[in-house]
């Protein structure tokens, strides 16, 4: 590999011209690409097959009415004022348009909505009133019947004395039969009445049982509110045709629109997180300090401004490469709203780093005085070489993400493995053609006019006391700032998460306050019944399931939402005491699902759960059952590639125990800032929540990566230094003073870059700019640059024992190009004659 390198850089040094154009063609291809082929990107997180997906797709299937993703409206009205008829006037007719949209099902009138719900009430008050006076005329005509039944039951009492005393009389006995014929008229005459009555009552039956069901459920759901008690508020619903995972991001831009230009006198209106989901601002003011970050630690490492320009030329070439390229395939795969995060982080912290070692490698070759072209193609074949298998650890450890089996997660590392795979092309072809362009004017003039002269390193070994002093405090340190991560909790943003100024905010806010939390993200529970129900025996069904649900921790409201066409299921809203990420609400969601099947009268009625808290908790037990097994693959790929570059057992051992040290410090880090609170004012995070729930993972497949480069980078000089002859000691302190300024611009470079994202606008981009880059910061200059040289230096010669059974077998990787030395003293060798054919 470092031969073909080599030649490749002294191709691109004769023939840059030719390179640069290729990547010129290469980059207007992609963009091409991307204007024909790229789709819609989706701006919600899924991962089908668990209990809320499923639960989804049945609320699709069985109930047409209520399917389709939704977004909220809210309206407030300013100085606490109620909304006057003019009001409700013009947020009617905003509605109304809104509702004639392409793709809109329906945009729900708060009002109507209040006034509908405030009939129904009064409806079952007055059918109770007009019962209970039917009830009363029916018990006074029972009465009026009861005393005609008891004089006929005394007259026929009379009737049979006067028989008994009357005895055989012809005269008398036709009396009597004439009065008992009477008698038996006027009682078939009040059976027939009482007949009439047990009917009427009977008929009243019926609506009395429905009227009482409905008072029941009415009282389960009155919590539930679309306009505020005081008037001062009032919540609209949009309801599309699609679900919320493949709503067209032109549809909610036009529902924005919409509600923008509103422009109600009097009247706020604000719209809800689920409108402005979408591809989010991936390059904003943070991320362009970030680079000017980097632009400044390139200019004092390489004295420049030729030299500092170069790395970041090949970076954005690359980035805009990967990015467009990977991008026009989203209309053929489903990308989310973060697929392209990785991209743009990754693809811009190892561009430059990438070009920076090559270019670092190339400069102190030419102040040796090598000639241009042969230190091109030197430096490719060295560090370029170097370069591709740091870079193929980080493509390796994203690739892995694809073994969740979450397939947002895993797209993500294959888009962030081409950001990587880019960049290290662009680092070994276009960084040697723009370098041969450059000339000696990448060295300062000072620097031109030593060339020649450059000065051995000398370096003194460290002491045993300050080795074990660094190592005791380094690990104490790390350890403590990894504690909050024993009581981290996973979740989604929500409103909450964003900026205070952000109509979103505000109205996660404003729901709040003026409806209860839990108004911002209600649950959906689909009851399957035993069998088919219909009337009363449906509304009972109802009754028993949501004053089931009702019972439960954590309940505030539910209301029964649809019913499937076949009688079979019903659907149900409920309201928890807590917001969207909630503990209260996660305890709910748990509850619900284990009190599942509820037993009634008619059988088992099975439940099953969906929205945003269930989805939560199904993605963090995805995780949770995946990430062990992900650790375990990126700590084996570890102990594995250290083992084959280094030769040895026990620097693989501490350089990996190394990864996991800075991996759970970065944990306890995030916990403690988003989680928490910690550092708000400084971070922004002025609603704490759980932790973005796929971050964990996300941290250890790119943070194993990029520690895996500066392990590489570091300790190679270690390893050859050792290899050349010097003490296992010397060679710790002289490999470290070669290879740490460089890695300390490349740590910082990549820190600027991933810090410039925790104030980008998207919440969910925030804590992963965040991790990243405290990550780095940890892992780079206490890990590699502080523990690895500590641990090295107590372990000695021991550092690098290998067994020599397990030596043979290892492949030889010369990772730092050290077969191609000899050109610096002999230069090339001439080329065959049968290469001139």
């Amino acid at each position: 590999m470092a031969d073909l390198l080599y030649r490749l850089g002294r191709f691109a040094a004769r023939r840059r011209w030719s390179v640069i154009n290729a990547w010129i063609v290469i980059f207007a291809l992609s963009g091409a690409s991307y204007a024909l082929c790229a789709g819609t990107i989706s701006s919600s997180i899924t991962i089908p097959g668990t209990p809320t997906a499923k639960v989804s797709e049945q609320l699709e299937e069985m109930f047409p009415t209520v399917s389709g993703g939704t977004a909220s409206l809210v309206f407030s009205t300013s100085g606490g004022q109620p909304f006057t008829q003019t009001h409700k006037g013009q947020i009617h007719a905003l509605l109304t348009d809104i509702a004639g949209f392409s793709g809109v099902k329906a945009a729900k009138n708060p009002f109507t909505i209040e006034t509908e719900l405030a009939d129904q009430r009064q409806q079952i008050v007055d059918g109770r009133s007009q019962l209970d006076a039917g009830r009363t005329e029916l018990a006074a005509a029972q009465d009026q019947l009861d005393v005609g039944v008891q004089q006929l039951t005394d007259a026929q009492t009379q009737l049979d004395a006067a028989r008994s005393q009357a005895g055989d009389s012809a005269d008398a006995e036709a009396q009597f039969a004439q009065q008992q014929q009477f008698l038996d008229a006027q009682r078939t005459l009040l059976t027939a009445q009482q007949t009439d009555l047990d009917s009427a009552a009977q008929s009243l039956t019926e609506p009395g049982l429905q009227l009482d069901l409905g008072s029941s459920l009415f009282d389960l759901s009155k919590n539930i509110r679309f306009v505020s008690e005081d008037g001062t508020a009032a919540l609209a619903t949009v309801q599309f045709t699609k679900n919320a995972f493949v709503v067209p991001p032109e549809l909610k831009a036009q529902v924005v629109a919409a509600a923008a230009d509103a422009r109600i006198p009097g009247v706020e209106v604000t719209i809800s997180n689920e409108l402005v989901q979408g591809t989010p601002n991936l390059v904003g003011p943070g991320e362009a300090v970030g680079i000017v970050i980097a632009a400044v630690v390139l200019l004092v490492l390489l004295g420049t401004v030729l030299g500092a320009a170069l790395p970041l030329i090949s970076a954005m070439v690359g980035l805009g490469v990967a990015l467009l390229a990977a991008l026009s395939f989203s209309g053929l795969i489903e990308f989310t709203s973060i697929t392209p995060l990785l991209a743009v982080m990754l693809g811009l912290a190892v561009g430059i780093d990438y070009s920076l070692f090559i270019i670092n490698r190339h400069r102190s070759q030419l102040k040796r005085g090598m000639p241009l072209a042969e230190s091109i193609g030197l430096a490719n074949g060295t560090s370029g070489n170097a370069v591709v298998f740091a870079g193929t650890t980080v493509i390796v450890a994203l690739l892995a993400l694809n073994i969740t089996g979450i397939p947002f997660l895993g797209l993500m590392g294959t888009v962030g493995a081409v950001s990587v795979a880019v960049a290290i092309l662009v680092a070994i072809s276009l960084t040697p053609a723009m370098l041969s362009l450059a000339g000696i004017r990448i060295l300062r003039k000072r620097e031109r006019k030593q060339m020649g002269d450059a000065a051995a390193i000398v370096a003194v070994p460290m002491s045993t006391g300050r080795a074990v002093l660094t190592i005791v405090a380094g690990v104490a340190l790390l350890g403590v700032v990894a504690l909050p991560a024993l009581t981290m909790r996973l979740g989604l943003p929500d409103g909450s998460s964003e900026a205070t100024s952000s109509s979103p905010y505000k109205t996660f806010a404003t729901i709040a306050d003026k409806f209860g939390v839990g108004q911002n993200g209600p649950l959906v529970v689909v009851a399957d019944l035993p069998e088919p129900a219909t009337g009363s025996a449906l509304l009972q069904q109802q009754v028993a399931v949501a004053t089931k649900i009702a019972a439960q921790h954590n309940v505030s409201a539910v209301a029964p939402i649809a019913i499937s066409s076949d009688g079979t299921a019903i659907a149900f809203q409920i309201i928890s005491t807590g917001g969207p990420s909630s503990i209260a609400t996660e305890d709910l969601v748990h509850d619900l699902r284990n009190i599942s099947p509820v037993e009634t009268e008619e059988g088992a009625v099975t439940l099953g759960v969906a929205g945003t808290a269930s989805a939560q908790i199904d993605i963090s037990e995805k995780l949770g059952e995946v990430l062990p097994i992900y650790l375990a693959v990126v700590l084996t790929l570890s102990l594995i590639i250290l083992v084959v570059v280094f030769r040895s057992i026990l620097v693989p051992i501490i350089a990996t125990a190394g990864f996991v040290l800075s991996l759970l410090a970065t944990l306890g880090a995030l916990t403690a800032v988003y989680q928490f609170g910690w550092l708000s004012a400084i971070f922004g995070v002025h609603d704490p929540a759980p932790i973005l729930s796929f971050l964990p993972i996300l941290e250890i497949g790119v943070l194993f990566g990029l520690a895996m480069d500066y392990q590489l980078f570091l300790v190679s000089g270690m390893r050859e230094t050792y290899a050349h002859g010097s003490t296992a000691r010397d060679a710790v302190q002289r490999g470290l003073r070669l290879g740490r300024p460089v890695v300390t611009a490349a740590a910082l470079i990549m820190i600027a870059v991933f810090a410039g994202f925790i104030f980008s606008e998207s919440a969910t981009i925030r804590p992963i700019g965040f991790g990243l880059a405290f990550g780095v910061l940890l892992d780079a200059f206490i890990v590699r640059m502080l523990l690895i040289p500590a641990a090295m230096h107590l372990l000695g010669d021991a550092a690098w024992w290998i067994p020599n059974r397990l030596d043979g077998l290892l492949p030889n990787i010369d990772v730092e190009g050290a077969s191609l030395e000899h050109l610096a003293i002999t230069g090339p060798k001439p080329p065959h004659p049968a290469s001139r054919l």
